[in-house]
């Protein structure tokens, strides 16, 4: 149920593109288009002829009105919610029927594996991201010869929606063989020599001799569930360690959740890389070193047998490498794009600047121009301007992607250079500074994710066994709320801050961020995702004390029923001599039974 809930879910986001109109982005190339003349982007006229703000006149499209009002959002909000509601039993729910039925040194093998194959999904997923980010969002719907736009501009809107409709229809596949999985499984012999707990005894029948099933019949009411709920997850949350485990994971992953989500970004704006090819490396460089690592911290948990204190010193020494290692980031430093009138004056473009520029100046005065239009073009000069008219151009030749704008006054000394659509892709630093991101991006996030797998062995035997189920699930539904949801949101607020230049809307309003300050954007970036982590370590200090007194004090009561089991069986070997001496008859089914049971 919960693999169909989240396949509803997945094609409800999809809807909207099928609800609102064609994808229309700002250019001025529209402007010479509509004259078989080719007017030029410059024209002469009236400072009367611009607004108030500076926006050139346009005429508003007539469904305007009725798309503002469309809340689009409302469908992404909703689907979400049923990919998330579907998605929160399968994790939980499935590590807990895996943790019940194998063996100990088994167990971390396994949920090691089911870990790793859950990172290795968004491999996929990052790729046909990768793809579709390469089609236009209108594909089919528009002629795409009439497109003037490459994946690489900013402006680029992919086909998102067809990833969606993709992921839905696999999630409703995968429903099927989960209808057939069965309620319990035989449990090896081994369980037994593990754990008899009180969970093992309220759901094996007949323990030891009876087929080992899950008593499935056996249905409590709904009522008699809530009444015992609120005083369990009050003993859960009493439970200091888990709690402390609990802020520990919330903190970590609101680190890992912002900086996942922003790190295609982050290339795509420091490394001046598209975002087909961001999500393209994402998926296959960095999420791969991420699978490996969760299945090989499984395999060296169970090859070196680490128990509780041992895996939360590993997880703790392979997150903290991994933050020492990130530190080394904020040294790979890129230049901002040289764009005039936002990152270079018009007077001095040789200098890189993050003070207020003017984009009218002496050569592009008498231009009718727009401040608040992006469309930008690419001087000879090797500097980025934010439209042909901005650059002074006077005249232009040739259709679409293909135009070319030339005597542009603000371009070279004589002002008779030209320019080409699209941003200037500078040649600099930052191609040979890429690859050493991209290896210490793979080598901090290998050794980071050795840890998840003890990090979660952790969690499951710090509690006791009946408190398992409630303490996956509660776990899964803190990290969701306090992680999930409000890291992508302040790291986007955050980031926000960063914008030098922001796009306009069809219907007026402000759009997407065209460009960033790209070392406002690294600090902000990195060094929230630092800052996190670093407060997660502080709150493990705390935590590793409280588990070492856990231990202890578990390991004393263990002496305790030691020598007490010690005792109990001296007097049996005495009560078997007493029996053989007096000749009574030792194996009768009463005192096997009874014998069996004090043993």
């Amino acid at each position: 149920m919960g693999c169909v809930l989240m396949s509803i879910g997945t094609f409800i986001i999809a809807l909207p593109h099928f609800m609102i109109g064609r994808y229309e982005y700002e250019t001025s190339v529209r402007w010479v288009e509509n004259s078989t003349l080719s007017p030029a982007p410059c024209r002469a006229g009236l400072p009367a002829e611009l607004t108030q703000d500076g926006k050139r006149p346009q005429e508003q499209s007539t469904d305007c009105e009725s798309e503002s009002n469309l809340s689009m959002w409302i469908y992404v909000l909703l689907g979400n919610v049923l990919r998330g509601i579907g998605e929160t039993p399968v994790q939980p729910l499935g590590i807990s029927y895996i943790d019940d039925f194998t063996t100990e040194e088994n167990a971390a093998l396994y949920i090691g594996c089911v870990q790793t194959i859950s990172v290795v999904g968004p491999v996929f997923g990052y790729l046909l991201g990768s793809l579709c980010a390469k089609i236009y969002v209108d594909i089919g719907f528009v002629k795409m010869e009439t497109i003037t736009i490459t994946p690489a501009d900013s402006r680029w809107v992919g086909a998102w929606w067809l990833g969606y409709l993709i992921a839905g229809v696999i999630t409703l596949l995968s429903a099927i063989p989960f209808w057939f999985l069965p309620r319990s499984l035989p449990v090896p012999g081994p369980q037994f020599q593990r754990k008899d707990s009180d969970e093992q005894k309220g759901f094996i029948k007949d323990h030891p001799h009876m087929k080992n099933k899950y008593t499935a019949d056996e249905h409590t009411s709904f009522i008699e569930m809530a009444k015992d709920f609120i005083p369990t997850l009050r003993t859960l949350l009493a439970h200091p360690v888990y709690l402390i485990y609990l802020c520990v994971t919330v903190i970590q992953l609101n680190s890992l959740i912002g900086m996942v989500t922003y790190k295609p970004k982050y290339i795509e704006q420091h490394f001046r890389q598209s975002a087909s090819k961001a999500n393209f490396l994402m998926g296959v460089i960095n999420i791969p070193a991420v699978a490996l690592g969760m299945f090989s911290g499984g395999l060296l948990m169970k090859r070196f047998k680490l128990n509780i204190m041992g895996a939360a010193k590993f997880a703790f020494s392979t997150s903290l490498i991994g933050y020492v290692l990130s530190m080394f980031f904020f040294a790979m430093s890129c230049e901002n794009a040289k764009v005039a009138g936002v990152t270079l004056s018009y007077d001095k473009i040789d200098e890189i600047s993050y003070d207020k520029h003017s984009l009218f100046t002496a050569c592009n005065r008498d231009c009718v121009c727009s401040s608040n239009e992006w469309d930008p073009v690419c001087g000879e000069n090797g500097i980025t301007y934010l439209s042909p008219c901005l650059a002074g151009c006077s005249t232009s030749a040739g259709l679409r992607k293909n135009t070319v704008f030339s005597n542009c006054s603000c371009i070279g000394v004589g002002g008779n250079l030209t320019a080409n659509t699209g941003q200037c892709h500078e040649k600099d630093d930052c191609d040979s500074m890429f690859p050493y991101f991209l290896a210490l991006s793979v080598i901090s996030s290998f050794i980071i994710s050795l840890g998840g797998t003890p990090g979660y062995m952790l969690l499951i035997r710090c509690i006791k066994p009946e408190l398992k189920s409630l303490a996956l699930g509660f776990h899964a539904l803190a990290t969701r709320t306090l992680a999930g949801i409000p890291a992508p949101i302040y790291f986007g607020a955050i980031i926000d801050t960063t914008c030098l230049k922001w796009g306009q809307k069809k219907c007026g309003g402000i759009g997407a961020c065209r460009i960033y300050n790209t070392t406002a954007y690294r600090i902000a970036y990195l060094g929230l995702t630092l800052s996190l982590r670093t407060v997660s370590f502080i709150i493990c200090i705390p935590g590793f004390i409280l588990l070492g007194r856990q231990l202890k004090k578990e390991e004393q009561d263990a002496i305790h029923a030691l020598s007490n089991g010690g005792t109990e069986l001296e007097a049996l070997r005495k009560e078997e001599c007493v029996i053989l001496n007096s000749d009574q008859p030792l194996h009768t089914p009463e005192n096997s039974t009874d014998r069996h049971t004090r043993l």
